[in-house]
């Protein structure tokens, strides 16, 4: 239960607050002879608080009530004036009175906090003050976004407006658009709403001989079924509000709130209960309370209660339309990038990616690293026009073909060639930019080509950040492009920073201002470490985006760190074999005298045995040398190469069979094995813990 005041329309001039007939403001008093509405009040004539309503004092009669066809409240009436009148200058906004029966007011003046002073009453017609409580309320209730807002929007704008206190359900599970929910029909009590305990000189609208809570959900029931045929299922099915002393309203109340329902509920017409109706169906229900002081609901105030559930009814289901497209655009983007960045072999990674804003979750900009043969890593930054679903599914695409052929180990180059063929058979204006760098840890190499992206920058080991000359390229897309790739120094304890253009270019400046700025914030981080160490990567990629103003949000942000550790040349063995039945042996004696170079005699004799089946099976195939690499880092790594496209498979053997049982061994021995393609062959590996 919260505890929030509300907003209220400004007093009309000339109107005494103290009016006792209900907590609404009210309009100046009709001239006789006004031809404005169908009813006219008499002059010198007032009606006391209890007194019936009749046509003649201009309240509240058939007379003026809308047809069904007509607006649910009507407009008021200008009065005439005469030569001399003056028309008062509006008091300032202040919380109406809630009189209690006998006339005395109940409350205190928002901005002041003291008790407003009674007055006489004076006659009054109340359908223009209705029309503007529903205005501004109604007003309240569109603002919000989301289920919370709406709700929450209704319920400040009721209380102590309208009534004391209400009690809104909702279904639950809420049904989505045109789906069709199974299963009986829950409302749950989602929110409930009363004027502060500093303003409720009773101790709440319960009876003194009730026990009183803090919180309305104390008393009520928190879930409740609708059986199908039931009271609370037919007040539903009718839509209509109802006064909680109507028959039908009677029984349905206890199944709504509990069995503590007479409790919470004053006799007389002092609640109303509201079903909520969406665009299909019924979707939950409100209940409008007011305190035994305070005078009862007239039926005119069914108008506004229906008012107020539909609007707020129309709006949840919209809501929950909303939310469906927004969990929809979420998981969209989060199965798009990659959930876990890989651990290769001699470098670190660290990713961050920011939306443009949070009505637009989705867009084109992605980033991904793939390992390649070899301990090489292949890191990818790309950017599709546009922040919408369609950007989105288009980066997908990009994203999945840029993997592909990453497999393929193709250089750089023809990567971005084969993408922008496949941007083009997407569509003649599915543009984008991409950077394509593949980090080779062995000779501290990398090798980048770009696709219109802005340029990466290096944070060397010292503090020194370089923006790195790489040739711009045009943008995937555009067709008949040659793409060029460069080769660069990547030393030990340096970090690459990708990014899209939506962390250096916004409406406030321009894209090599912002990475200006970028590579001084970047040099500045790398000062507080000291030039020996270099900062952590995820401590950097957030000191990266701190840089961003108010403003600079213009477009999705993707960025890729990656801090080259690389592989010494001591820990790297390499050789050639020729491809002849003598080169098992070799390979065996080349792999012994390694491991003990290193000290890891206890794995010769698994590494032997490995090494001699994976060689055997490339020999008996192989045309040119065959290639044998060992790589000491964590792991021992073993990489055979040779120049025969076919991938070898895991078969079982038969009992007949005199090979086929080299790969099984592999497979039972090795920590982890693999096979990839290259654009000259293929490459076998296998891994063994040190320890």
């Amino acid at each position: 239960m919260t505890e929030n005041p509300t907003s209220y329309e400004r007093p009309q001039p000339g109107v005494d607050p103290a009016d006792p007939r209900g907590a609404l403001l009210h309009t100046p008093q009709r001239a006789p002879g006004d031809l404005a509405g169908p009813a006219q009040a008499r002059t010198g004539e007032t009606p006391s608080p209890g007194a019936p309503v009749t046509p003649e004092t201009g309240v509240g009669s058939e007379h003026s009530q809308p047809a069904a066809d007509e607006p649910l409240v009507a407009p008021p009436a200008r009065a005439k004036q005469g030569v001399g009148d003056h028309r008062p200058r509006p008091a300032p906004e202040g919380i109406p009175v809630q009189p209690d029966a006998a006339g005395r007011p109940v409350g205190q003046e928002r901005r002041t906090g003291q008790n407003v002073p009674g007055a006489k009453p004076t006659p009054m017609r109340r359908d223009g003050d209705r029309l503007r409580f529903v205005g501004a309320a109604t007003r309240r209730i569109a603002r919000g976004m989301d289920l919370d807002e709406i709700v929450m929007g209704l319920c400040r704008a009721t209380v102590p407006t309208f009534a004391d206190a209400i009690l809104v359900y909702l279904r639950d599970p809420l049904p989505v658009g045109d789906e069709r929910p199974t299963g009986p029909v829950v409302l749950r009590l989602r929110r409930t709403d009363r004027i502060p305990e500093e303003r409720d000189t009773e101790g709440g609208f319960l009876p003194a001989q009730a026990p009183e809570p803090s919180e309305l959900s104390a008393v009520t029931a928190e879930l409740c079924e609708v059986r199908p045929g039931g009271a609370l299922a037919e007040v539903l099915r009718g839509v209509r509000p109802v006064f909680a002393d109507a028959a039908a309203a009677r029984a349905a109340l206890p199944e709504l709130l509990g069995d503590d329902a007479e409790l919470v509920v004053p006799a007389g017409q002092r609640a109303i209960l509201a079903p909520l109706r969406g665009r299909r169906r019924v979707i939950g229900a409100a209940v409008f309370l007011r305190r035994p002081e305070r005078l009862a609901f007239e039926p005119d105030d069914l108008l506004v209660a229906a008012q107020l559930a539909t609007h707020s009814a129309l709006g949840i289901d919209k809501a929950v339309l909303y939310g469906r497209e927004a969990y929809i655009a979420d998981e969209l983007q989060r199965t798009m990038l990659p959930e876990t960045l890989p651990r290769p072999t001699g470098v670190r990674l660290a990713s961050r990616y920011l939306p443009a804003a949070e009505t637009a979750r989705v867009g084109g900009d992605w980033y991904d690293a793939i390992p390649l043969p070899g301990s090489r890593v292949a890191l990818v930054v790309g950017d599709v026009m546009g922040h919408s679903m369609t950007s989105a599914a288009i980066m997908g695409q990009l994203r999945t073909t840029a993997q592909t052929l990453a497999g393929l180990d193709l250089p750089p180059q023809e990567v971005l060639h084969h993408l922008d063929e496949q941007a083009q058979r997407l569509g003649t204006d599915r543009m984008a930019t991409c950077l394509y760098a593949v980090y080779d840890p062995v000779s501290h190499r990398i090798t980048i080509a770009n696709a219109g992206h802005p340029p990466p920058v290096l944070l060397h080991l010292g503090g020194r950040a370089e923006v790195l000359r790489v040739p711009a390229g045009a943008p995937i897309g555009v067709g008949g492009v040659d793409f060029e790739a460069v080769e660069l120094d990547a030393p030990a304890g340096a970090t690459l920073l990708l990014y899209t253009d939506g962390l250096v270019e916004s409406r406030l400046r321009d894209v090599w201002t912002g990475i200006e700025q970028l590579r001084e914030k970047l040099a500045a981080t790398a000062q507080l470490t000291g030039p020996d160490h270099p900062p952590p990567l995820e401590a950097l990629c957030d000191e990266v985006l701190d840089m961003l103003g108010p403003g600079d949000r213009d477009d999705d942000i993707a960025l890729l760190a990656a801090r080259f550790d690389g592989i010494a040349p001591n820990d790297v063995a390499y050789w050639f074999l020729e491809p002849e039945d003598a080169a098992p042996g070799k390979a065996r004696r080349l792999a012994r005298r390694a491991l003990e170079r290193w000290g890891l005699e206890e794995l010769s004799d698994s590494v032997e045995l490995l090494v001699s089946e994976v060689v055997t099976n490339a020999v008996r195939y192989a045309s040119r040398p065959v290639t044998l690499r060992l790589l000491r880092t964590d792991v021992l790594r073993c990489e055979v190469g040779d120049d025969v496209p076919q991938l070898p498979r895991l078969r079982q053997a038969r009992a007949t069979d005199e090979g086929g049982r080299g790969l099984y061994l592999v497979n039972r021995l090795a920590r982890r094995w693999g096979a990839t393609r290259l654009s000259t062959g293929k490459v076998v590996w296998f891994e063994l813990n040190q320890t």
